[in-house]
């Protein structure tokens, strides 16, 4: 048999599996409405006329992405620079913007220098890799439930790999005493994980990197433009920013744009820039989301409003959905999970939530997940309100009985 059938078979049934294990991935045809959001018109299947539904699992947390501002920097870039780039960053991509948001991002986490990327997957994926490979014999240390951009990026490395029990100190303390003591050392993990809604000891994990001679790459992505009092995010909340060696973070949750980034020292932000092949290779971001991220991150960073506005409609939610005795998981952060346990009957909540109630929740399956940790992760934003809020638990209570029973039938 040639490669092509045999590849094409075995794609055909494991795409088959999937759908029977209900782990099929699917994407809604979700619009956004400038100057309506959180408000989206979702385009059901089968040609039926759009409708206007609420999203409960954007990751653009403060609205920025529609924000007047930011759109009218955006449109003035594009007008003065062209839809595109031109290049890579060392062929022609790198503008006055670019240089200007670079060094706004190294302020914001009060370090020597920042380097922009196409996208926060990319810079993990880019910065790990060439961290790891800067010197022979490198350790990593990872949490547990580090994101599939750092894994690759350090699988791209020839360090050697220990993971650690997420948050788990002890275990992170226990394996770096296994480790060679001569050996160059890198602990890997995130501020906020976006799938719990739990918070790392950052303090705490550079105290331990100190003690052992690690340095520390801390992944900033769900807290950036949220916490710290110019949305410096977790690490600069708890007044450890200058602690840890590598910040990395996006422009494409609260800052409502597009792009990653890494800061720290300018000697390491230099060498990630002169070596990264996902830097080196890739197209630079165009100077109209460069602007439109420079105007967020400006924003951002001068009015804590947003913030302290998305802090009291998270607390607003969580006690609404406990109210409802709905299956909430516990969260330190701005992500609510709701428990549902198996992945066709998250697919069928969703699915219901959607076409029945207008509501719009991502179902959260296996292997972003753990098999039977299967749930809907929700986020309220500064511009869902009260009467959204009501809807949605209103709408929860008539699924869950509802899916639950069908799927037991």
């Amino acid at each position: 048999m040639d490669t092509r059938t045999t590849l094409l078979a075995h794609a055909r049934d494991s795409l088959d599996g999937l759908r029977r294990e209900g782990r099929y991935r699917e994407f809604a045809r979700l619009e956004r409405i400038a100057g309506r959001f959180p408000r989206y018109r979702w385009h059901p299947p089968g040609g039926e006329a759009p409708r206007e539904v609420t999203v409960w699992s954007s990751n653009d947390y403060l609205g920025m992405g529609t924000h007047p501002a930011v759109l009218a920097a955006a449109e003035a870039a594009l007008r003065a620079h062209g839809a595109g780039a031109g290049g890579t960053r060392n062929i022609s991509g790198t503008s006055p913007l670019h240089a200007a948001l670079e060094a706004e991002l190294a302020a914001l986490h009060g370090k020597e220098a920042a380097l922009l990327f196409g996208s926060g997957y990319v810079a993990n994926q880019a910065a790990l890799s060439a961290l790891l490979s800067a010197l022979p014999g490198f350790h990593v240390f990872s949490d547990a439930k580090n994101h599939n951009s750092m894994i690759a990026g350090m699988r791209g490395a020839p360090a050697a790999r220990h993971i650690w029990r997420h948050n788990d100190l002890a275990d992170l303390e226990a394996k770096l005493r296994a480790a060679p003591a001569e050996a160059p050392k890198l602990i890997a993990f995130e501020s906020v994980y976006s799938m719990d809604g739990d918070i790392a000891p950052i303090g705490a994990i550079c105290d331990l990197a100190e003690r052992h001679g690690a340095i520390t790459y801390c992944d900033e992505v769900h807290a950036v433009g949220l916490y710290g009092a110019t949305g410096g995010g977790i690490t600069e909340r708890d007044g450890v920013a200058h602690r840890v060696d590598v910040i990395e973070g996006t422009l494409a949750k609260a800052f409502g744009v597009h792009g990653g980034y890494v800061a720290g020292d300018a000697a390491l932000v230099d060498y990630i820039r002169s070596t990264a092949g996902g830097l080196i290779f890739t197209t630079a971001l165009p100077p109209h989301v460069v602007a439109a991220a420079l105007a967020s991150v400006r924003l951002l960073r001068a009015d804590p409003a947003p913030r302290a506005r998305l802090a009291e409609r998270a607390a607003a939610l969580k006690a609404a959905l406990d109210a409802a005795g709905l299956p909430r998981m516990p969260s330190a952060s701005h992500i609510v999970p709701l428990r549902i346990g198996e992945a066709a009957l998250c697919r069928e909540v969703a699915r219901r939530l959607l076409a029945e109630h207008a509501v719009y929740a991502t179902p959260i399956n296996y292997p972003t997940v753990p098999r039977g940790e299967e749930r809907l992760r929700l986020c309220a934003t500064p511009l869902h309100t009260d009467a959204m809020m009501a809807e949605l638990v209103a709408a929860l209570r008539a699924v869950l009985p509802r899916a639950a029973g069908a799927r037991a039938a």
